[in-house]
């Protein structure tokens, strides 16, 4: 089992449903956060993921909005350790490694997320919030676990759940590394594709 040292390490680094989100040009658009799915194309094949909206809201919509601003897009899975988790999101992975930007510490600028943890347990499949040492840290980071760990629970903010796709996170889980948890070889996240989840009436 892992202790939070280690968990630290590895770490570092009610609304209504249709919102609105700020372009780049001053227009707002409708986002309906409640019913977004993500689709993770990665090197290993596709990561589907529903939200938790009712859980945490303002996790949920960063993502989406990080996702459909192409934020994602080219970012690695710079960390891996299988029978645990994959982390990614780090913007500074669309580059080769700065010194005095190491990959694992990038983030969405000086944006942060105040911790929303709640009643979900972190199980297989479970998508949460990568943070550092300060509970309100989260910024762009994320991790997928792959086996129960229970033992994050109450320490950082569950937001999403994989409905399709384990397989593939298992592949990148498994794949061969090197220090830091680093994968050998480059994991891309090439595109994050965003739809509405099909209604159930």
């Amino acid at each position: 089992m892992r202790t939070r040292t280690a968990i630290a390490l590895m770490l570092a680094c009610a609304l209504p449903l249709a919102a609105t989100q700020a372009t780049g040009k001053g227009k707002k658009v409708a986002r309906d956060y409640a019913n977004t799915i993500a689709t993770l194309q990665t090197d290993m094949g596709d990561i589907q993921i529903k939200f938790f909206y009712d859980k945490a809201p303002k996790h949920v919509e960063n993502f989406i909005d990080l996702a459909a601003s192409g934020f994602y897009d080219g970012t690695l899975f710079h960390r891996v350790i299988p029978g645990f988790m994959i982390q990614g999101g780090d913007p500074n992975t669309k580059k080769p490694e700065d010194p005095s930007k190491p990959w694992g510490t990038g983030g969405n600028g000086s944006n942060r997320i105040k911790a929303e943890f709640n009643d979900t347990s972190h199980k297989r499949g479970i998508v949460s919030m990568a943070r550092a040492a300060d509970p309100n840290s989260a910024s762009s980071q994320f991790f997928v676990v792959v086996k129960d760990s229970g033992f994050l629970d109450g320490q950082y903010s569950a937001f999403g759940e994989v409905v399709s796709g384990m397989e593939v996170a298992d592949k990148i889980a498994a794949a061969p590394r090197g220090a830091n948890d680093r994968p050998n070889q480059p994991i891309h996240i090439k595109k994050v594709l965003l739809s509405q989840a099909k209604s159930s009436s």
